[in-house]
């Protein structure tokens, strides 16, 4: 009898174990969902394994737990992100810190400020109609080339590169910057040009399909280079100064993520933001992306890969001045999460 009692008694103690701890569950999804999260509209320019950082930040919880609900849309051009900031359409706009610099230069009182910087080279490759495995920069002489719209820094940043080698970019080849940016993939399948720039997984899965084969990075040839940033109108700053702290916060807790993470993790952690790409394959690109250093290990945007940019675009015949670093970049927000 004795016996059967305490069998009782500990079969009772697990049952109210298991009870406390399905209530501690529960109590604490209540109150999560209790939590109001402050929304913020981000546009990015496009949707590339480029971005992993901030896919992983959505994805592993990091903007809830700053309390922050993030609803992103994909504007397709730096353009379109910045004309969806200035008509209060999106909070804060992912592309490009060129766009900031043309908006100022405009002498806009209420311009965007950078806030965040999350890659740091062109995130480009160049993919050949023929396959080359021993290609070289002048091998683009007399060819053409689709290479997004003119002004926009993959554009750009392909001419530098061009330059670079000791070609002239609107002399000794042709760049064919009519297509729009998310058509450039079929475009070039469809048999127009010799070569095409393409961001991943689009250009693995144009090399997948035997449309194409990858023959060199444009990041890695120009070097690091103020790329793909957060901005904001000063106005949006002010009125959500704690807000944005957040948000950079959560930016930087994405990039340490990323930075200790291995590819195969990385590519677990952002498959839902790409359903139509096998996840061996996103498991390369990552690998191709981190083997270029395309991504920056905190987000505060450096002076003088701004002045790199600023000289690119320059170069290129799209900026009569350089705009002040201070003026433009705002790292306060990076700093302290840093801290």
């Amino acid at each position: 009898m004795k016996k059967y009692i305490i069998i009782i008694a500990v079969i009772a103690i697990a049952i109210i174990a298991a009870v406390a701890v399905i209530v501690s569950r529960n109590s604490e999804k209540v109150e999560y969902a209790e939590q109001k999260l402050q929304k913020i509209r981000v546009n990015e320019v496009t949707r590339s394994v480029f971005y992993a950082p901030q896919y992983v930040a959505i994805s592993q919880g990091m903007f809830e737990k700053n309390g922050i609900e993030i609803e992103l849309t994909t504007g397709q051009g730096a353009d379109k992100v910045m004309t969806a900031v200035l008509a209060g359409q999106s909070d804060i706009g992912f592309a490009g810190p060129e766009a900031s610099i043309y908006v100022y230069n405009e002498g806009k009182e209420d311009h965007p400020q950078v806030i965040a910087q999350l890659t740091q080279t062109d995130g480009a490759f160049l993919i050949s109609r023929e396959e080359n495995k021993n290609f070289k920069w002048t091998d683009l002489k007399g060819k053409t080339i689709i290479p997004g719209r003119k002004g926009g820094v993959p554009y750009m940043t392909l001419a530098y590169v061009i330059r670079k080698n000791g070609m002239n970019p609107d002399t000794d080849m042709v760049l064919d910057d009519s297509i729009q940016f998310d058509l450039m993939a079929g475009a070039f399948s469809g048999g127009n040009a010799d070569y095409v720039t393409l961001f991943e997984p689009t250009a693995s899965m144009t090399e997948a399909s035997g449309k194409g084969y990858i023959v060199a990075s444009v990041g890695e040839e120009a070097g690091k280079v103020a790329y793909t940033a957060y901005f904001a109108k000063g106005s949006y700053l002010k009125e959500n100064d704690e807000l944005v702290q957040k948000f950079v916060n959560a930016i930087y807790e994405g990039q340490k993520w990323v930075e200790s993470h291995t590819d195969r993790e990385i590519a677990d952690a952002i498959v839902s933001f790409f359903p139509d790409t096998d996840l061996d394959l996103l498991e390369t690109v990552v690998k191709r992306y981190r083997s270029i250093n395309a991504w920056k290990t905190n987000p505060k945007l450096e002076e003088q890969d701004f002045e790199l940019l600023q000289t690119i675009i320059q170069e290129a015949g799209e900026l009569d001045k350089k705009v002040p670093y201070k003026e433009v970049v705002n790292n306060k927000y990076a700093v302290e999460a840093m801290k």
